[in-house]
């Protein structure tokens, strides 16, 4: 993502529509993120439990997680960096993910507002509903449903903490580094946020 200003580290942050009622969405606290969807990856979590206890809902989830890794990966990589064509898919590349490039330290915009992580998960609601019911295997919906929420959850809150907390040791400190070295040295590279398992995979980790 080439930015064609500096970056802002100011403490005003920029302002993205005119609309003060859309502004507001803009801007969103990881508390909120939280209260919205940590009940509801319970709610997936226990759902699944009562429906049919068994090690099949403690396998969903770890397998939820895990997909939640390659879709924060393809996310980052394909959608967030996307090379715009035209003026618009500049405006939109920057609405999305350009202005935490820009301004990376602004604490109400470093968690996915609902707006964005709401279709998302009903898409994956949709999408698993369709693939188990063709497997014959309804039973994993809710643990995979809880495994990718709180996958997600993870990913938001080490998003932020990589900005604002200090990280100094073993794996935080790792993955704090790793993404400042994604604003500050290779924007093209380091597009995992809570592992680097697919930059890995897919090559887009630097040797250095």
């Amino acid at each position: 993502m080439n930015l064609p200003h500096p970056i802002d580290h100011s403490d005003q942050p920029i302002r993205l529509f005119q609309s003060d009622f859309l502004e507001f969405f803009t801007h969103i606290s990881p508390l909120v993120v939280l209260i919205i969807w940590l009940p509801v990856g319970l709610f997936f979590l226990l759902r699944g439990l009562m429906a049919s206890p068994g090690l099949h809902n403690l396998f969903g989830v770890l397998l939820g997680l895990f997909l939640w890794t390659l879709t924060e990966y393809l996310m980052h990589r394909f959608v967030f960096h996307f090379p715009p064509r035209n003026a618009r898919q500049e405006r939109i590349i920057f609405l999305f993910h350009g202005v935490h490039h820009r301004q990376p330290q602004c604490k109400t915009r470093l968690v996915m507002p609902p707006v964005v992580s709401i279709p998302l998960a009903l898409l994956y609601y949709a999408l698993l509903s369709v693939v188990l019911n063709v497997l014959q295997q309804p039973l994993w919906l809710n643990p995979l449903l809880a495994g990718l929420i709180f996958g997600y959850l993870i990913y938001d809150m080490t998003h932020y903490a990589t900005h604002h907390f200090p990280m100094r040791r073993g794996v935080l400190k790792f993955l704090k580094r790793y993404h400042l070295q994604h604003h500050y040295k290779t924007p093209e590279q380091r597009f995992g946020v809570s592992s680097p398992l697919w930059d890995w995979v897919f090559h887009t980790m630097p040797n250095d």
